[in-house]
């Protein structure tokens, strides 16, 4: 990844570390780079990256340091000159960056905690419960609302007299899944669940319905519980610890819909009878292969994916439950579905507190419930600023948005004769025309409603929009470690570019220059004395004399293998090269004399080395060191272009205000 590399770079500037105590103001002109003043509180700032507390610097070291600081910033002097810094790739790099560094200043952080903690406490336990739902549609209308609100109320007091909770679900709850679904071309005929949800638990459903389920006592109904949906009343009938995620597998035998009691009684016994064959010691998977109904985990060994308490019927994790060990397997088990038998693969992985933390802190920043920290800032931004509003420019946008922004077709044009001041934030203000434009951009297809109340609320979201942008475009203003934290991303990417352009892209692709230089410094790149020989590993013993024999008469290395060596047997393998020293074992061992060492017993194989000649040190070809000779045609190339920035860009060093840096 790119900015990985440019973190390397910078890292290469940040190499001493020592902690520095100015006995100057950081307001104070330590430098001039082509022109340009370095601060001190600039060169403190950056030296101090990778500083180790505590430890004193000396005049070397802080010579050394200026001298790659000053290197830095005349490659970024070079690329502004090059026009890198206006290209629409690097500011769109730079944007990307930004973003994401901005992202932490519209967090609240103690909003963040609460919600970390709360998911914390809330992911060791896993709740059943049960839902009757009063459906509204996206963007209700106060009089729908106050119906919904009004029938919840009414069926929470029938539920509260005694009346039973899944059979006043099925009167009146507007959930599908509450009643049975007969099949279609969608789905198979699907049972109802009387407003039965299972088991789930932090996450797992919406934050408000989460909210309303967890602060609900066991046995109890809630009170009406509002979501996006629509109102939920909901009745919570057990708690236990979390299951946490699981692995297991199982043998299934379905029940068809119309099974009669004599069927249902022979598939019974059936799952019985796999039952006793597993206890009897039949192996799990042979017994899924030859039973299981469930074709689709049948060649897994009945193994199902990896999940979690949710979207299991309770039946099923009930029994799940009481598996303790791995490769435990419960007794079988009855389901809407048909009968089961569950084997426990795999439990929760184990997080540290730390793991775990890093992990929900990025669920809450995701989930619906993150909006409440971004919510604390953009009100801590309203009461920063001053804000003026303008109720009669936001009415005359009752006039001219109809009907069509509910289909995704009104036109920004249509309110071009609006031109007044809707909104100002501190300095800057916001008109009518750039409102049209928010609500162009953001219109889709929904629900007509009434046209004055939709234009508020989007005012509202629009007031949100322009609070935190405006706040975005003063965070350099505002927090100098950001303004700093940006210069240096901007200065990473155009020293990443223009180095690779000017040094590590240009080592490879120039072959030319990289071939001047090898044959400038070849002396540089020498092989140590080496032997050219070959290693002869001979396992049959009656074979050592025939491969001295062609040894002795010339034949090559290819020739003794394809004499000796059959597809089915191999008598010798040979080793041979130029070797150097302490690089084998066997040719430290002998003499670097040509001609035939003596025989060497290793491994219960005879082993012998017949040596060509000794070799004397002798430079490295090229292609034999390309790697190391590329990486110093690279510093090469580095020194020169550094030589070349220093005589086009002149450097003053303020050595009075250096020598007080301690």
């Amino acid at each position: 990844m790119k900015i990985l590399r440019i973190n390397i770079l910078l890292l290469s500037l940040f190499l001493l570390s020592a902690s520095l105590i100015a006995q100057v103001s950081n307001d104070d002109v330590l430098m001039t780079i082509a022109g340009k003043k370095v601060m001190v509180g600039e060169f403190m700032n950056i030296y101090q990256k990778n500083n180790f507390k505590g430890e004193n610097i000396d005049k070397k070291s802080l010579a050394e340091y200026v001298d790659l600081f000053i290197n830095f910033k005349l490659k970024v002097k070079e690329a502004e000159e090059l026009g890198l810094d206006t290209a629409a790739s690097f500011r769109n790099e730079l944007n990307g960056y930004r973003e994401q560094l901005a992202k932490p200043y519209f967090t609240d952080e103690a909003t963040l905690d609460k919600l970390i903690a709360e998911a914390t406490e809330r992911e060791k336990t896993d709740i059943r419960a049960s839902h009757i739902f009063f459906k509204l549609k996206p963007d209700p209308s106060p009089q729908d609302t106050l119906a919904a609100y009004e029938k919840a109320i009414m069926v929470r007091g029938l539920l509260t007299k005694g009346e039973p909770f899944e059979k006043v679900a099925l009167e009146y709850s507007e959930d599908p899944s509450a009643k049975d679904r007969e099949a279609n071309q969608q789905h198979p005929f699907l049972k109802g669940n009387s407003g039965d949800l299972g088991y789930f638990t932090v996450f797992d459903m919406v934050y408000p319905f989460e909210n309303g389920a967890y602060n609900t006592e066991v046995g109890q109904v809630s009170i009406p519980v509002r979501t996006e949906y629509g109102y939920h009343l909901i009745k919570v009938f057990n708690e236990r610890p979390s299951l946490g995620d699981f692995v297991v597998a199982h043998i299934f035998m379905t029940i068809p819909r119309n099974a009669t009691p004599e069927d249902s009684a022979r598939i019974k016994s059936r799952i019985d009878s796999v039952y006793t064959k597993l206890q009897s010691g039949v192996k799990f998977e042979d017994l899924v292969k030859t039973y299981s109904d469930d074709k689709g985990s049948a060649t897994k060994g009945g193994v199902l994916p990896r999940r979690g308490v949710n979207r299991l019927v309770p039946e099923f994790i009930d029994a799940i439950y009481q598996l303790k060990e791995i490769g435990d397997y419960s007794s079988p088990i009855l389901t809407s579905y048909g009968w089961h038998i569950i084997k426990l693969v795999e439990k929760k992985t184990v997080k540290t507190p730390e793991e775990d933390k890093a992990e929900l802190k990025q669920k809450v920043l995701k989930d619906s419930r993150g909006e409440a920290t971004k919510q604390v800032v953009i009100d801590r931004i309203r009461t920063e600023n001053t804000i003026t509003e303008n109720p009669l420019a936001l009415k005359d946008f009752y006039n001219v948005v109809n009907d069509s922004i509910f289909f995704g077709k009104w036109k920004a044009e249509w309110a071009k004769d609006l031109d007044k001041t809707l909104l100002t934030i501190g300095q800057k203000s916001y008109s009518q025309k750039n409102f049209a434009d928010y609500l162009a951009r953001n219109q889709r297809r929904r629900e007509p409603e009434n046209i004055q109340r939709y234009v508020d609320k989007m005012y509202l979201l629009y007031t949100d929009d322009c609070l935190v942008k405006f706040e975005d475009s003063q965070l350099e203003n505002k927090y100098p470690e950001f303004k700093t934290l940006i210069n240096e991303y901007r200065d990473g990417i155009l020293l990443f570019d223009l180095t690779d352009q000017k040094v590590w892209s240009k080592a490879v692709k120039d072959t030319t220059g990289l071939k001047t230089f090898y044959q400038k410094n070849k002396r540089n790149y020498m092989w140590d004395s080496r032997l050219n020989a070959s290693i002869y590993t001979i396992t049959n013993p009656t074979s050592v004399q025939k491969v001295k024999d062609l040894i002795k008469s010339g034949s090559a290395d290819a020739d003794i293998l394809k004499a000796l060596n059959t597809d089915s047997l191999k008598v010798v393998s040979i080793e041979s090269g130029k070797f150097s020293r302490k690089e084998n074992k066997i040719i430290d061992s002998i003499a670097w004399n040509p001609g035939m060492s003596g025989d060497m017993k290793i491994n219960g194989a005879t082993v012998l080395v017949f040596v060509r000649k000794a070799l004397k040190p002798e430079p490295k070809e090229l292609n034999e060191a390309r790697g190391l000779i590329t990486a110093d045609y690279q510093n090469y190339l580095e020194k020169e272009w550094i030589s070349a920035l220093r005589a086009k860009y002149p450097v003053v060093v303020n050595k009075e205000v250096l020598a007080q840096i301690k």
